[in-house]
Protein backbone atom coordinates (compact mmCIF):
# COMPACT_ATOMS: atom_id res chain seq x y z
CA UNK A 1 0.00 0.00 0.00
CA UNK A 2 2.76 2.46 0.53
CA UNK A 3 4.66 1.95 -2.51
CA UNK A 4 1.08 2.55 -4.65
CA UNK A 5 1.01 5.91 -2.07
CA UNK A 6 4.44 6.79 -3.41
CA UNK A 7 4.19 6.08 -6.98
CA UNK A 8 0.63 8.05 -7.14
CA UNK A 9 2.53 11.09 -5.07
CA UNK A 10 5.55 10.96 -7.75
CA UNK A 11 2.63 10.83 -10.78
CA UNK A 12 0.86 13.75 -9.17
CA UNK A 13 4.13 15.64 -9.22
CA UNK A 14 4.86 14.60 -12.70
CA UNK A 15 1.64 16.09 -14.10
CA UNK A 16 2.43 19.27 -12.25
CA UNK A 17 5.63 19.96 -13.79
CA UNK A 18 4.17 18.87 -17.10
CA UNK A 19 1.62 21.97 -16.27
CA UNK A 20 4.12 24.22 -15.38
CA UNK A 21 5.77 23.28 -18.89
CA UNK A 22 2.93 23.61 -20.69
CA UNK A 23 1.91 26.83 -19.25
CA UNK A 24 5.74 28.12 -19.70
CA UNK A 25 5.52 26.95 -23.20
CA UNK A 26 2.11 28.63 -23.76
CA UNK A 27 3.16 32.16 -22.16
CA UNK A 28 6.15 32.10 -23.78
CA UNK A 29 5.24 31.33 -27.51
CA UNK A 30 1.95 33.55 -27.25
CA UNK A 31 1.31 36.61 -29.43
CA UNK A 32 2.05 39.95 -28.04
CA UNK A 33 -0.78 41.80 -27.63
CA UNK A 34 -0.77 45.47 -28.05
CA UNK A 35 -3.71 47.92 -27.11
CA UNK A 36 -4.73 50.10 -30.94
CA UNK A 37 -3.43 47.27 -33.24
CA UNK A 38 -6.65 45.45 -34.49
CA UNK A 39 -7.41 42.22 -33.98
CA UNK A 40 -7.00 39.35 -36.69
CA UNK A 41 -9.60 36.86 -36.89
CA UNK A 42 -9.06 34.39 -39.80
CA UNK A 43 -12.17 32.85 -41.56
CA UNK A 44 -13.03 30.62 -44.10
CA UNK A 45 -14.07 32.89 -47.22
CA UNK A 46 -16.55 29.89 -48.41
CA UNK A 47 -18.04 30.20 -44.91
CA UNK A 48 -21.95 30.64 -44.81
CA UNK A 49 -23.01 33.82 -43.17
CA UNK A 50 -25.92 33.67 -40.89
CA UNK A 51 -27.06 37.26 -40.55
Amino acid sequence: MRRVATWMLYGVGALACAYLALYAYAMLTAPKLTPGDPIRIFRNPDAPKYS
